[in-house]
């Protein structure tokens, strides 16, 4: 099969290509955020991605993220929640939840070796694009490229939203030197309020002390979002399965996706069992507080912000 290749298909009524490689598989829905529906390490048939068991689809443009699917991975840009674009020429425009794109079809094209999905903002002017094509036999890379359509500045929030099936016991894995965390959203106030910083791994919580590292077991109460506070040396991070050996590596350029969050929720939020591991551009969620900050990226006028991730299953 050399480096992968694409074919079209059909998902739950929806057209879809299927990516493969010998050693991984992925399906990506380009009329749904051109979002990614299946993830499987074809060695073990293990599937990554986590599904809500919703039929798949959303309310289009600016409808809640809980009223669609809730599954697989979406790109959330250029915010993460609903807040609104705090300078000129945009001030005041509304950024919907988990963004613009993930709600909106996307224009797609294929080679052999190449699946190719772009958009254009209804709220802001730009063309997010990607390319998806395979590094290795068991590592898909995608390839991002922001363009921004105006003459002004424009600030944002990327990040990657893939929610993984995971169980208790299995490890988050992330570079060295990163020690300390800061709450976007923790139910319950478990971890505290927004912007309170803890210890990693080991965070103190209302309840004692728990190791963030570590995935633990079904809990209604515990749903939480959570930055690194420091900037990525490296730009890495995983889950790995004590159990069975299996694992799934993010790794991304540090000096264009310079943070790291992540979504922990063992029931806290819709009974849901799943994790997300977040490549960001920027802090904290909300685009307005993230340039008031300083921790958002920027594109210039008529200028193009590029970064790529990689995704290896082993």
């Amino acid at each position: 099969m050399g480096q992968g290749q694409w074919t079209k298909s059909n998902r739950e009524g929806y057209p879809v290509w299927i990516g493969e490689t010998e050693k991984i598989s992925l399906c990506i829905v380009p009329g749904l955020g051109s979002k990614v529906v299946s993830l499987v390490n074809r060695s073990t048939n293990r599937e990554w991605l986590w599904s809500s068991g919703k039929a798949l689809g959303n309310e289009g443009y600016a409808s809640a993220f809980s009223a669609g699917d809730e599954s697989g991975w979406d790109e959330m840009f250029p915010g993460i929640i609903e807040s609104t674009y705090p300078d000129e020429p945009w001030k005041g425009r509304r950024i919907p939840d988990h963004g613009e794109v993930w709600s909106m079809s996307w224009v797609d094209s294929c080679t052999e070796t190449e699946l190719r999905c772009k958009v254009e903002g209804v709220a802001f002017p730009y063309r997010l694009e990607k390319v998806y094509s395979f590094a290795s036999e068991n590592t898909v890379r995608i390839d991002y490229s922001l363009t921004n359509l105006s003459d002004s500045p424009f600030s944002f929030l990327w990040a990657a939203h893939p929610l993984l099936q995971v169980r208790e016991g299995m490890k988050l894995n992330v570079p060295e030197g990163l020690e300390e965390i800061e709450v976007s959203y923790s139910e319950g106030q478990r971890l505290g309020e927004f912007q309170d910083k803890r210890s990693w791994p080991n965070a103190t919580s209302c309840g004692g002390t728990v190791d963030l590292s570590v995935i633990g077991a079904t809990d209604r109460s515990v749903a939480e979002k959570y930055y690194f506070t420091n900037k990525l040396t490296v730009g890495m991070a995983a889950l790995s399965d004590p159990d069975t050996g299996e694992s799934i590596t993010l790794r991304f350029p540090e000096d264009k996706v310079p943070y790291l969050a992540i979504w922990a929720n063992s029931g806290g939020y819709g009974g849901y069992y799943h994790f997300a591991i977040e490549p960001a551009t920027g802090r904290m969620d909300d685009l307005n507080h993230a340039m008031n900050t300083n921790e958002a990226a920027t594109v210039e006028g008529r200028g193009t912000y590029r970064w790529h991730l990689e995704v290896t299953l082993t």
